[in-house]
């Protein structure tokens, strides 16, 4: 009897279906995979078309450029003077004659500790510890200060944590990156927050927005002074600079050749810290993010895999 000969009950043999399935199978599993490599396979632009947009984005990034050059010259020509004039100057002779030094102390820690818990950026009380107090009395002030205000808002958010959530899930991308700071050791986490508070995040909102994490309060406070000694320095340094130039154009103060080039090369030192801290912590937050990233789409896929099988 041939493999397509009936048996004596009228059925074909049960080979011959086999072979015919496994047959489809395979033409079905070929046809899958060709589709697949063909949807996988990169569209690749035309080379002119390459060369256009490459031409379009460096005419944007030129355009760019020269509008924030034109807006840095007007500052410099016109804000620069009304800021000295009509702020800075004011607030020097009023500091001067309506407290003395140790209130002054008192005043600048307070608004440091108060302005982070309802949203309002500490610069200008930095600003005003450096240009008043030099960097070591300054230093000192401002790092009492912002520890104060970094306490109060965690502090304030553990009472408002679910509603604290609620709000991040507005912005998953920025939820993710916080709970980083949360997972790992204490070290990982002391890491993550120090690398937060340089990084371009608002340290105001990070204050808040922490406690959605699962990191404790000694990891996210000593990361957060940590992170906050580079930034003390560069303001009490920005804030002395401010001064020096007020004594030039409205006192009687000359600076020498020597008081000029160390002005000079500090301010390019300060620029380059402040550009390279920046984008240190930013590419390695992006590290973390695409690795946690990884992480989990190998995890996803495993337990599908597992539920499939």
């Amino acid at each position: 009897m041939s493999f397509h000969d009936e048996d004596s009950y009228g059925r074909k043999p049960r080979l011959e279906n086999n072979l015919k399935e496994e047959n489809e199978l395979v033409r079905l599993v070929i046809s899958d995979d060709d589709d697949t490599g063909i949807l996988d396979e990169p569209i690749s632009l035309p080379p002119a078309e390459k060369r256009i947009n490459s031409f379009i984005w460096w005419m944007k990034a030129a355009i760019w450029c020269i509008m924030g050059l034109i807006v840095i010259l007007l500052f410099l020509k016109w804000g620069l003077p009304f800021l000295f004039n009509k702020v800075l100057l004011p607030l020097m002779q009023w500091e001067a004659t309506a407290f003395g030094r140790p209130e002054l102390a008192v005043i600048l820690a307070a608004s440091l500790a108060l302005f982070p818990v309802i949203l309002i950026p500490s610069g200008p009380s930095m600003w005003l510890a450096g240009m008043i107090f030099g960097y070591v009395i300054g230093f000192i002030i401002i790092m009492i200060g912002t520890t104060v205000g970094m306490i109060l808002p965690y502090t304030i958010g553990l009472l408002f944590r679910d509603r604290i959530h609620r709000w991040l899930n507005r912005w998953p991308q920025k939820a993710a990156m916080l709970r980083l700071a949360g997972e790992g050791s204490w070290f990982h986490q002391f890491r993550v927050v120090a690398l937060f508070r340089v990084s371009p995040f608002p340290y105001t909102v990070f204050n808040y927005a922490i406690v959605v994490t699962s990191i404790t309060f000694w990891p996210y406070i000593s990361g957060s002074v940590a992170g906050m000694v580079p930034e003390a320095f560069i303001y009490i340094y920005s804030g002395r600079l401010i001064r020096t130039f007020a004594d030039i154009q409205y006192g009687n103060h000359h600076l020498t050749g020597l008081e000029i080039g160390y002005n000079i090369a500090s301010l390019i030192i300060a620029v380059i810290t402040t550009v390279a801290f920046t984008i240190y912590a930013k590419r390695t937050l992006n590290e973390l993010e695409r690795k946690n990233s990884a992480s989990t789409e190998g995890s996803t896929s495993v337990k599908d895999d597992v539920e499939t099988q």
